[in-house]
């Protein structure tokens, strides 16, 4: 294998698509995907033909022999793929509308001391990778909080630039919380010192105005000390962007057809990580190209693009 221009570190698990206007916990038939954001992002990199590793923890249980086989499938270096013999891998609850859009509900699985996810143990990340891609969900729970940090000082050694997707999910943080509502202080102030290492952040206009108060991109560089680019996503609305010095926005792609958003961000992110050599632009349009096609399939994964489907896509729109 290719040594890894992206290593992806955080969680993976099960999303349990409830039936459209459905809930996930109580009505049938609910269709369980593989998912979680960094192994989303690390499968999407991996069938554009970026070369990537995935670093988490799972349980000795069948979802993670699932993504055991799931990335050897698609080319994803596991070989910092932990195994949890007390706890299990997560299932996540997706409530779906009519429509196909997505909103997290809580958890299934739990025997009682947590998922594995939450025991993420120290790690070695691999010599000569570009990005270490992170969420701010091992920011909720203290082990894999330390781990993720002791990372971040890892990569800053090897001189790996830090891509944080932020991936606000108040359930994980507390799984009584309002699957909408934004972060507190206290969860604000443990993403803070993660927010001013990233070189690139991504994130969704609700989370940018959470966070920094506003969804202009320049603004909220401007507001952190290392200034990075920036990229804010809204939906169906542009995707509006501050990268190399210069700002910019893209209209969103129209889906061929929309069956479930799930993973579309992460789709966005790999798209864009793939895409880096070439000009802001270039960048946008590659990755919302990738965001849109993953709406045409249920769960993050299986719908996700090779290179030629989404240069495909493209050469289809104006």
């Amino acid at each position: 294998m290719n040594p890894s221009r992206v290593v992806c570190l955080g969680e993976a698990l099960v999303d349990r698509l409830g039936p459209l206007g459905g809930d996930p916990a109580l009505d049938q038939p609910v269709d369980d995907r593989l998912g979680g954001a960094p192994a989303n992002v690390a499968c999407g990199l991996a069938r554009l033909g970026t070369p990537v590793s995935f670093f988490g923890r799972l349980g000795l249980d069948l979802i993670g022999e699932q993504f055991v086989q799931l990335f050897q499938q698609r080319g994803v270096d596991s070989s910092g793929l932990q195994r949890d013999s007390d706890r299990p891998s997560r299932i996540v609850l997706v409530r779906r509308s009519q429509e196909g859009e997505r909103q997290f509900q809580g958890f299934a699985g739990d025997r009682g001391q947590g998922f594995a996810d939450q025991a993420l143990a120290p790690l070695t990340l691999p010599q000569a990778a570009r990005w270490l891609l992170v969420g701010t969900i091992p920011l909720a729970t203290a082990t894999s909080a330390s781990t993720l940090k002791a990372a971040l000082d890892q990569a800053c050694q090897q001189q790996m630039s830090i891509a944080l997707d932020v991936n606000w999910r108040p359930t994980f943080w507390d799984d009584a919380a309002d699957p909408a509502a934004g972060p507190s202080s206290e969860a604000i102030a443990v993403m803070r010192p993660l927010l001013e290492q990233a070189a690139l952040i991504k994130l969704a206009r609700e989370e940018a105005i959470w966070l920094f108060g506003e969804g202009d991109p320049q603004s909220i560089s401007d507001q952190l000390p290392q200034a990075p680019d920036v990229v804010v996503t809204d939906g169906a609305e542009p995707v509006r962007w501050w990268m190399d010095g210069a700002s910019g926005q893209l209209a969103a792609f129209r889906p061929p057809a929309v069956v479930d958003t799930t993973g579309a961000g992460d789709a966005f992110t790999a798209g864009l990580l793939h895409r880096w050599a070439a000009e802001p632009h270039e960048r946008i349009r590659f990755a919302a190209a990738c965001g849109a096609l993953v709406c045409g399939g249920a769960g993050g994964i299986d719908p996700q693009p090779t290179e030629a489907q989404v240069e495909a896509f493209l050469g289809g729109v104006s």
